[in-house]
């Protein structure tokens, strides 16, 4: 069997100190890619440089500067700056497409692995790694209570036919779960490959701090279309977590802010009456989304 053919597209934002890791990654890896697009998005520090340095070194690197907007754009900065790169990919020839961050770093059969799972499943649609850390000197894994339909918008890979069903990617904060519900809802199937770690060399959200990011978490799932009465039992739950009241505090404000503001929901009221009736059924001990064993 011929090697899977694939793309990357990889937004960055002042990732000068973590990028390097990532281009060892990539070009180290046993089955490469065909293209890979880097989209600087408008960096202020040295992450230019170090694209420009890896272009040069590989002719399958091509790269897209943004310019500085002068501030971060939750979700729909980084699902813009995709889409500058993706125009760069879009008539390619490629089995698969990858959303990838440019703060990872990942051993060099990472992606054959990933491959391999995806020709065990013709109805895999979307799939990736697990995210980690190193903590000291440990590896823990980021956001353990993550299900397993969810794949992280850091490691993110499209086969070409799921990706054509599912559409645009929704420039927001939960566009990394919007994807995946319809990709479900359509009859494909979502999951992440536990046994295949990826290390992120900065933790999640530490752009923004960890209270601001679980405000941008609430206002996702309220994008999203969260049924309230599963979100209320997610706030409660997350609200014995340390430290104590921050998250669960957060992902309330976040949400409740959407109603309070009238902010805009997924366009897609199918979608969302899919994702309810999927939370209803956990709540109440059906078969759901979240009983499916990958």
């Amino acid at each position: 069997m011929a090697p899977a053919s694939y793309v990357i597209v990889t937004p960055v934002r002042n990732e000068e100190a973590n990028l390097p890791a990532t281009v060892v990654s990539v070009t180290s890896q046993t089955v490469r890619p065909s293209l890979w697009v880097l989209v600087d998005d408008g960096s202020t520090d040295g992450t230019p440089k170090v694209i420009e340095h890896a272009r040069s070194q590989h002719g399958w690197i091509r790269s897209v500067t943004r310019p500085d907007r002068g501030f971060r754009k939750q979700g729909g900065g980084v699902v813009e700056a995709f889409y500058e790169g993706y125009r760069l990919v879009e008539n390619e020839a490629w089995d698969f497409l990858v959303k990838l961050d440019g703060d990872l770093s990942f051993p060099a059969n990472y992606f054959e692995g990933c491959f391999e799972r995806f020709a065990r499943d013709p109805r895999l649609g979307i799939g990736g790694g697990r995210v980690y850390h190193q903590i000291n000197g440990a590896a823990v894994e980021d956001s353990p209570g993550d299900p397993a339909f969810h794949v992280r918008g850091a490691t993110k890979i499209y086969r070409r036919a799921a990706w054509a069903a599912i559409g645009r990617l929704v420039p927001a904060p939960g566009w990394d779960t919007i994807d995946e519900l319809k990709a479900n809802m359509l009859g494909w199937r979502t999951y992440s490959f536990r046994e295949l770690r990826i290390c992120q060399l900065k933790p999640t959200g530490s752009a923004d701090g960890s209270w601001k990011n679980w405000v941008k978490n609430g206002r996702a799932n309220y994008i999203t279309g969260y049924h309230p009465l599963f979100m209320l039992l997610k706030c409660f739950k997350r609200a014995f977590e340390s430290p104590h009241g921050v998250a669960a505090g957060g992902l309330l404000v976040g949400f409740l802010a959407g109603y309070l503001k009238r902010l805009p929901q997924v366009p897609d009221p199918n979608l969302i009456r899919y994702l309810r009736r999927q939370q209803l059924n956990r709540l109440f001990g059906r078969e759901s989304l979240w009983t499916s064993d990958h």
